[in-house]
Order: structure tokens, then sequence, then C-alpha cells
């Protein structure tokens, strides 16, 4: 009897070991979810300004954080240098591809190059046709490219209408960071917004570089400084501008000026790095680069990779404003209703 149940209790142990045995799924190469994250590893491709522009970069920065913490993958990210050209672009995607990140994000729409068709980030989804890439505002059309795209628009028809809503002057200011479609798009929604909120404000434009200039614009703080500084001479008393890295330089100017300014992409009150700034920090467009980041990597570790456009907006909360600091906080019933009206399609913004 007692080798009968020795016998007993080596046979469930052999069968205790094959069960071990055969939980193989997350072993490196299985298809389970868990182990399709243990292999992945995700490179970012920065735009102008890269990490600590305290704007764009920096909300794409905050994303792939997320992605390292959060989802306990391996992340690399290289930095953009201000003057490169297309084929520098190209070689920064080609190097992360090839040395094995997958996916690959790739940071502004300068990585879709003058002809998206055949620019940087189009070479280099046609050379690693087996890695997965995202482009941030861009435009490239290709089986292995997702294209991660919002409706900057709407956003800044809401402090556009801020702006006109506070305004003492009747006169605000937009100033990009480069002549450009997309940055257009915040232009044209910021006035759109401003003239909703109050039918007779005067909105001055001013563009920091164009693309024959590489967009430096989005990475210079002294000319943000004189561009807005120029403004505010010409009773403007609330700028927003939507200048990467440049912004800074508008709220030093806000600040010399005893005058307002609106900050862009990230919540720039949080972000600015001289906290005596904050105070001419009225509010920020909000543009969640950030969850579009994460998003993006979270979808492709549970291999549901999409192509194509995906568009975030004030519905699915991915363009918005900014209430820190608690200065728009009296009018905030107000930009509500118009963000409302937006959502359910009563008020179109427009983009050109």
């Amino acid at each position: 009897m007692k080798v009968l149940a020795a016998a007993a209790v080596a046979i469930v142990a052999l069968g205790s070991m094959a069960a071990c045995g055969d939980d193989k799924g997350d072993e490196p190469g299985s298809t389970s979810s868990g182990s399709t994250k243990k292999n992945v590893k995700v490179g970012l491709a920065f735009d102008i300004g890269g990490r600590g522009d305290k704007s764009f970069n920096d909300s794409a920065a905050a994303g792939l954080d997320r992605v390292k913490t959060d989802l306990n993958l391996e992340v690399k990210d290289l930095a953009a240098v201000a003057g490169e050209t297309e084929n520098d672009k190209y070689s920064r995607l080609k190097l992360l591809c090839t040395t094995g990140y997958n996916p690959v994000i790739a940071v502004g729409f300068v990585y879709d190059g003058a002809d998206s068709k055949n620019g940087p980030l189009a070479k280099a989804a046609k050379d690693c046709p087996n890695t997965k890439f995202a482009i941030v505002d861009g435009g490239t059309a290709a089986d292995n490219v997702a294209d991660l795209v919002f409706a900057e628009e709407q956003g800044s028809f809401l402090v556009g209408a801020a702006a006109a809503l506070k305004t003492k002057t009747g006169t605000v200011g937009f100033i990009g960071g480069c002549q450009v479609d997309l940055i257009k798009k915040f232009e044209v929604g910021f006035a759109a917004g401003a003239k909703a909120a109050k039918a007779d404000v005067k909105v001055l434009t001013n563009y920091l570089s164009t693309p024959a200039e590489a967009c430096k614009g989005f990475n210079d703080p002294a000319g943000g400084k004189t561009a807005a500084t120029g403004m505010y001479d010409q009773k403007a008393d609330i700028i927003y501008a939507a200048a990467g890295g440049s912004g800074t330089g508008v709220f030093e100017a806000a600040k010399a000026k005893n005058a307002l300014a609106i900050g862009v992409d990230s919540d720039q009150y949080n972000t600015v790095t001289d906290a005596s700034l904050k105070t001419v920090i009225m509010t920020s467009m909000l543009k969640r680069v950030d969850n579009a980041v994460f998003n993006f990597v979270k979808d492709f570790a549970d291999e549901k990779f999409k192509a194509g456009p995906t568009v975030f907006d004030l519905k699915s909360d991915g363009v918005g404003y900014a209430t820190s600091g608690g200065q728009v906080d009296d009018i905030k019933t107000k930009l509500d209703e118009f963000k409302a009206d937006i959502v359910s399609g009563k008020t179109t913004v427009p983009t050109k």
C-alpha cells in the first residue's frame, strides 16, 4: 500500500510538473498578450525642439514615459537637430527600426517631408515593412503607418473664445511657429472662437518662420518674445502662441507688458520652468499627444494596430483647454457651452 501511495504521489507530482512545463505562454515568441508586450521595444523620434520644450514634444514624451512605467516596455527616444535635412530624419527612423524597435513613432509633420509619398517616414516604412510606424500630425499613407491627427481647430476655438471673453482692449493675438497648413488650423480655429464670443474683436497674426527656414520658429524663444512684444504694443492684451518652445518668449513678453498669454499642447501653467510666468498663462489649448502615443503603443502590444488616420477631437477629449491657475473659472460655463455645440455638430469649426 505504501508503494502504491508513493507511486500516486509521484504521478501527481509529474502531472504538476507537466502542467508547469506547458505554461509557456509567457515565454519569448509566445502569442499571448503578456508575452507580446515583453517583446515590444518602442522607438520615438522627436520633432524640432525635442524633449524639454514644455509643449508639443514634452506631451509626446509624457506618453512615452507612461508606456515605460504603465506597460513596462523598453523605450528609446532620439532628438531632432535644428537645421537637419530630410535624410537626417529618415536615418533616425531607419536606425530605430533596424535596431529592433517596433513600433516606431515619428513626432511631427516634419517626418512627412515636403512630399509625404517620398518623405522620411515613407522611405523608412518601405525599407522596414515588418515595422509598424505612427506619425503624430502626419499624413503618410502606407499599410504599416498609423496617422495620429488632431482637431486642433476645435481646441483653438475654445481658447479663442476665452481670449475674446477676457480681453479688456478688444484686441488679441496669434503667433504661429511656422507658416504651414497645420498651424494655420490653430490660427483659423482661434479666430473663429474669438469672433463667436465677441464679433467685433480684433485678431492680430504673426508667424515666426516658414518651411524654407526649416520651421525654426518652433524653437526660437527670442523671436517669440520680439513678435509678442510688437503685438502687445499694438494693444493686444492676450496672445495665443502655437509655437512650441518659442512660447516661453511669448510668456516673458506678457510678463514684461503686464498682459496675458495662452499656451499650447501641454498645460503650460504646470510645465513652464520659470514659476514667475505662471501668472500670465491664462489657459492652454490641450492637445493630448501623450494619450495618442500611449494608446497607439497599447493597441500595438494588444495586436490591434490600425493603419491610416485616427482623429483625436473634442468628443474624444483629444483636444481641450486647461483650467490651471483659475483664470478662466468665471467663463468656464460659457466655454463648455461652445464645446457642447461643437461636439453635437451644431457648430462646425473651420480649418482654412
